[in-house]
């Protein structure tokens, strides 16, 4: 996992593939609250195999004909993976338009619509308890050797947590640039931005693809929107606003705003908090070395609300820890996030300082909205009701965890190895 470097876990790595098959990688949405029947929005329970949560969101407001800010989910869902979760659209009072959604069922590629309901409330990214995973491990050198190492491992986990690092779906695979992106725009250059989202082909991408970017990078616009294929949407979206600013002169700040201003809200902040999300990793390492499941004094400690606990001794944290009541934290770099005590806050402080970095750069003064004050983030998560069995072709893993964690870090645990 990208600038992800402890682990928690001693045993050896089972190694293995995952995601052989999308099929293989199995992630059902934990809900927070389940529609009741009655309501002005329509709830839609969708499994999607192969697709981002954001693009099955385009397709359902593009064939509504409706803003896709209509439209809610509770969180993105991988991409790589057979997937169930809830699609909200909101404001659909009549039966007409009911029934406008059950039409098009069967119709969004790679998409069922398992079950549709109206809901009494708009769905809000963020509500869910959690997710449940069922995931394949093939090409196992022994397969019960290798169940009995997992189980060893998650029973592990069950008791000490898991490090809460953000796994590459974050970042991006196989074209790693999302962080790269949001660092450009800490360093408040807009075009930087732009072009690394656009430009700077890579050899993992299909050929294509690289003419396109390659294009944009020797500035010739319409040729490389000519030559952008399906899966290059938000590029598209981006190069169309620079193509129409081109028109009128040379390009500007405002220009390289513009075209970040035509992708989808929620993938315009992705690019800031995939930065931000960059540093936690390399901070959450820092602090996994100092004991995961440990209180050191300083420590900003969090309960399952991420409500700060204050006013307690050492041994009283150490209790509320091992319990999961409460976690450690580490620093989601912004320009209001608080350091920890003693010697956990003089890692963190240092870890914003080997890159150059002050607080006060999170503003992002061009685009403020894509700015952030930074938070303080649980630096483990809890995993339950997991267990390891040999199956035919591997060892079948099953697990919950909270909202916001990735399988894939529980999942490098066992095969201690990158996890993608």
């Amino acid at each position: 996992m990208l600038n992800a470097n402890t682990y928690v876990t001693h045993q050896k790595g089972i190694g293995g593939t995952i995601r052989n098959r999308y099929e293989d990688f199995y992630v059902e949405e934990i809900p927070e609250v389940i529609p009741d029947g009655e309501g002005p929005n329509v709830y839609i329970w969708i499994e999607k195999l192969g697709r981002t949560t954001l693009d099955v969101v385009l397709d359902i407001a593009r064939d509504l004909h409706i803003s896709r800010k209509r439209m809610g989910f509770a969180g993105m869902k991988d991409k790589k993976a057979l997937t169930r979760q809830w699609i909200c659209i909101s404001n659909m009072n009549s039966e007409e338009e009911f029934n406008q959604v059950k039409a098009l069922d069967g119709t969004i590629y790679k998409t069922d619509f398992l079950k549709i309901i109206r809901g009494r409330k708009k769905l809000r990214m963020g509500q869910l308890k959690g997710n449940k995973f069922k995931i394949l491990i093939k090409d196992l050198d022994d397969i019960q050797e290798s169940a009995d190492i997992a189980n060893e491992v998650l029973k592990e986990l069950e008791v000490k947590g898991v490090p809460n690092y953000f796994g590459w779906q974050r970042f991006g695979k196989p074209r790693t640039n999302t962080h790269l992106v949001g660092e450009a725009l800490v360093e408040n250059d807009l075009a930087k931005a732009v072009d690394r989202y656009i430009g700077n082909p890579t050899e993992e991408e299909h050929e294509e693809n690289q003419k396109a970017r390659q294009a944009y990078d020797e500035g010739n616009l319409e040729e490389s929107l000519n030559l952008m294929g399906k899966g290059m949407r938000y590029e598209k979206m981006m190069i169309r606003e620079l193509i129409k600013d081109s028109k009128k002169g040379e390009l500007t700040d405002k220009s390289y705003m513009n075209a970040i201003h035509a992708l989808p809200k929620p993938l315009q902040r992705m690019f800031v908090h995939a930065y931000q999300s960059y540093l936690f990793n390399e901070a959450v390492s820092n602090r996994v070395e100092m004991g995961i499941n440990k209180y050191i004094d300083g420590d900003i400690i969090i309960d399952k609300e991420e409500h700060i606990v204050r006013d307690k001794t050492p041994e009283e944290f150490q209790e509320l820890i091992d319990n999961f009541e409460v976690n450690p934290t580490s620093p989601l770099y912004g320009t209001k996030v608080p350091y920890a005590g003693g010697k956990v806050g003089e890692m963190e402080e240092n870890v914003l300082k080997s890159y150059n970095l002050e607080k006060s750069d999170f503003e992002v003064p061009k685009m403020p909205r894509l700015g952030s004050h930074g938070l303080r983030r649980a630096m483990r998560f809890q995993v339950w009701d997991a267990s390891a069995t040999p199956v035919d072709d591997g060892v079948l893993c099953e697990f919950s965890i909270n909202k916001g964690s990735y399988a894939t870090a529980v999942l490098r645990e066992i095969m201690k190895k990158d996890v993608i």
